[in-house]
């Protein structure tokens, strides 16, 4: 039997665990799992792009879990009702190709691309960063927000986003957190003066240039989350040219980053290496440093762990016949049958 976990259930075991909990769990999740990258079948990501948007499939196994997530990216869908973002996924058993969770990766990819920018930042950043500027106030900003503060120690965010009314919202849900004040700005240049870390998490499918070299203060830890697929980008090129640059799976990344924008030769190390010390994180207080984030299957791979492990602990989600269960598994046809005469009945 398949479990499945609804929108509702992912929102019930946030509850019971509280936010901040959740997220340090997903890092040590993610960091598990980061740490042991040669175990995993990996593979870009497979999109099917329009004018309006891109639909993506994000496969990645290990020697005994398979796990996928179907993902949107449609930054005009709000107009029509509906997010910008919208996944689900699933957690497979590799020795038999069994279903085990079937679940909503909507709220989840939020609260995991916010633990992975954390898990990245613990060693990109600065470790007195206390001032972090977040361009770009929409869904994904308030699980950025929260992370950044109550796993890495931020203590003022600095706001900016071009539609007033999404940093109202994210001031409403944020105004009041303990330690953590909020600042209103009228312009990128003004959140990102004298910000440690800069995050900017814009939908618009373009090739943006939200942050130029005229902004960035030596030190600074730029976490690039919003350029994630080919033309549309956020960062301008000379920023990649001026800094150490840091991603999750180059095969992808070169495609899809900010740094489609550079030539083939352009230095980046993955993510992994950092981690396992194959290569540098910070090397000094004044270089700059960026995460060029596109999300990545393994990060959904942690998530669904996550999920999948907590559900059984909490009792949450709802069994589903996803798949037949039959006493002779040869007898397929035979549940035609079955369901005929159920109907019957």
């Amino acid at each position: 039997m398949t479990t499945f976990l609804s929108t509702q259930d992912v929102a019930r075991l946030v509850q019971r665990i509280g936010l901040p909990d959740l997220l340090r769990r997903l890092v040590a999740y993610l960091e598990a799992d980061y740490g042991r990258w040669a175990e995993f079948d990996k593979t870009p990501r497979v999109a099917a792009h329009s004018a309006d948007g891109v639909i993506e499939l994000m496969p990645i196994s290990d020697a005994s879990l398979y796990g996928f997530k179907y993902v949107n990216g449609h930054p005009k869908n709000h107009r029509v009702g509906l997010p910008t973002v919208m996944a689900f996924g699933v957690l497979a058993d590799v020795a038999t190709g069994a279903p085990a969770l079937l679940s909503e990766l909507t709220l989840t990819t939020a609260m995991r691309t916010a633990a992975t920018s954390v898990m990245v930042a613990k060693r990109l950043a600065r470790p007195d960063s206390r001032v972090m500027a977040l361009i770009g106030n929409g869904a994904q900003s308030e699980f950025q927000a929260l992370a950044f503060h109550h796993l890495l120690g931020i203590r003022e965010l600095r706001l900016f986003d071009i539609d007033r009314a999404a940093t109202a919202k994210l001031v409403s849900h944020l105004q009041g957190t303990p330690g953590l004040t909020l600042t209103i700005c009228t312009s990128i240049a003004d959140a990102v003066r004298g910000a440690d870390i800069v995050t900017t998490v814009t939908a618009d499918k373009g090739l943006a240039t939200i942050l130029t070299p005229d902004l960035i203060e030596p030190g600074m830890h730029i976490n690039g989350v919003g350029g994630d697929c080919p033309g549309k980008t956020e960062l301008h090129r000379d920023v990649l040219a001026m800094a150490r640059v840091v991603c999750e799976f180059e095969p992808q990344s070169r495609i899809e980053g900010d740094m489609q924008q550079m030539p083939a030769d352009f230095p980046v190390t993955e993510f992994w290496r950092v981690l396992a010390g194959d290569a540098p994180g910070r090397e000094s207080r004044e270089q700059v440093t960026v995460f060029d984030s596109v999300g990545f299957a393994l990060e959904d791979f942690s998530a669904l762990r996550l999920l999948h492990d907590l559900s059984r602990q909490l009792g949450l989600g709802q069994p589903l016949d996803l798949i037949p269960l039959m006493a002779d598994p040869k007898d397929l046809f035979g549940q035609l049958q079955l369901n005929s005469q159920l109907r019957a009945a």
